[in-house]
């Protein structure tokens, strides 16, 4: 099974997390996961609600009471100036403030969790960023570089981290998502990580995030991610030190090299520990893929727009898997008339590490009668951009050329038969009534080697137990 995210409406820790919630079977199970990892003051609650006609689920994570909230400015053309619950990594340097009505669901289930929630009071440096409005607790989240007050440095929150009740394999996904964090905001700060400092509040309901995520997709079992290109939104947003644009710093630092795009919609859509959750899942960022869907998911955010503020997410199944015989592909190609065979030939070899389904070069003659020749990849869809980017970066080309293919394919698997010159691996494809067999041509040649015969009668020797093992 593989896992597509749906960015249309950016994403951020909490709505990628209650997409992800709703695909995991048991979801009891992920519940009793997060309420023994032990993060003090933190609880947690989950919601159905709707966001225009469509159900989904909304996660809400609060540390000490408080939940992190963020003030979008100028939001004539998107939205109601409703809050905006996206679960911002507490590292960057917002100061969300707008105030958050927190309706109950609509038409929803709440179960509440608690995660050793069991202090009576708040730290004492955090009363002053409270503001009560009827029953919402307001916290305005931001860096604090050396400043006074209680927070977390950047090496206390991954010891946290290092603490909980986690496999080794989520423990390392998440220390890794808040490194991606951290050098963002040390990048953005022109400081060193050791030099960052998170608020108590703020760093525990990311962390609560993050391992949320890296607990759910290790539940899910998905062997690969892909994400579409993501919505940040646009207009500015509120914070500590002033007004700034959106996407906002840290998160456009983590953004660099996925591909974002704006739109009519003013706010901030994509948050920093959104983003860094995408940048160290996600494997390749593209529209949809051909797939066979089994089950979709919705994270709602609490911020309303004419669109459904949603990040959905689908698990399916990868379609050339099941139907191998007919798949569309990706041609990039470019001419090349300035550039040494060596050259060619490392970007050829760059192409094909990166996840080419093959690479080839075609003699041509361009303008002025100069011979030279034409690099042509063949790609899946999903890596249509990173091949792009590839092959504008190690050749000469100033563009390059991108056509659909229609291809039609046999269904392949690879066998072993014993032969008397030892045992063979064989290269199976089946389809359309037809068979065919093709012994591996590196140990055809070792073994001919060996025992000091023509190639081709080992091969043929493959071939024929290949074929009298398929009639018994």
């Amino acid at each position: 099974m593989k896992l597509f995210l749906e960015c249309n409406m950016g994403a951020s820790g909490d709505m990628l997390m209650s997409a992800l919630y709703e695909l995991v079977q048991d979801k009891e199970a992920f519940r009793g996961k997060m309420s023994r990892l032990g993060l003090p003051g933190i609880s947690i609650e989950y919601a159905e609600t709707t966001k225009c006609g469509i159900k989904g689920t909304q996660i809400r994570i609060a540390a000490y009471g408080l939940h992190e909230i963020s003030e979008d400015v100028n939001e004539e053309l998107g939205g109601n100036n409703y809050n905006h619950s996206h679960s911002h990594s507490h590292s960057h340097s917002h100061s969300h403030s707008h105030s958050h009505s927190h309706s109950q669901p609509q038409d929803g289930h709440v179960h509440s969790h608690h995660i050793n929630d069991n202090h009576n009071g708040l730290p004492e440096c955090l009363n002053t960023d409270l503001n009560q409005s009827g029953t919402e607790h307001k916290y305005q989240g931001h860096t604090h570089m050396r400043d006074s007050g209680n927070h977390n440095d950047y090496n206390k929150v991954l010891d946290i981290i290092k603490g909980l009740e986690l496999s080794e394999e989520i423990r390392e996904h998440a220390v890794n998502v808040y490194k991606i964090l951290g050098e963002a905001e040390a990048a953005v700060h022109g400081a060193s990580l050791e030099a960052i400092h998170l608020h108590e509040v703020g760093s525990l309901d990311a962390i609560a995030d993050i391992v949320g995520c890296c607990i759910l997709i290790d539940m899910l079992g998905v062997t690969e991610i892909t994400s579409s290109p993501v919505h940040v939104g646009s207009g500015s947003v509120r914070c500590q030190h002033g007004v700034l644009p959106v996407p906002a710093p840290a998160t456009a630092e983590i953004l660099k090299g996925i591909p974002i795009y704006s739109g009519q919609i003013q706010g901030e859509l994509c948050t920093p520990t959104g983003a860094a959750l995408l940048k160290h899942f996600s494997s390749s960022y593209a529209k949809m893929p051909m797939m066979i869907v089994r089950k979709i998911g919705y994270g709602m955010g609490s911020k309303d727009f004419k669109a459904a503020n949603c990040l959905r997410a689908y698990l399916y199944d990868d379609i050339m898997l099941k139907h191998n015989h007919s798949a569309a592909v990706t041609e990039i190609s470019c001419n090349l008339d300035d550039m040494t065979s060596e050259a060619i030939g490392a970007a050829f070899e760059i192409l094909l590490e990166n996840g080419a389904l093959d690479v080839y070069i075609t003699p041509v003659i361009m303008k002025k009668n100069r011979p030279a020749v034409m690099l042509s990849c063949i790609c899946e869809e999903g890596l249509r951009e990173i091949l792009t980017h590839l092959m504008l970066e190690h050749t000469s080309t100033l563009g390059v050329r991108v056509s659909t293919h229609e291809r039609t394919v046999l269904n392949r698997s690879t066998k072993i038969v014993p032969t008397e010159y030892g045992d063979i691996s064989v290269k199976c494809a089946e389809g359309y009534g037809i068979k065919k067999y093709k012994p591996e041509y590196s140990e055809v040649q070792k073994a001919s080697k060996r025992h000091g015969l023509p190639f081709l009668e080992v091969y043929n020797a493959a071939v024929f137990e290949m074929k009298k093992s398929e009639r018994l």
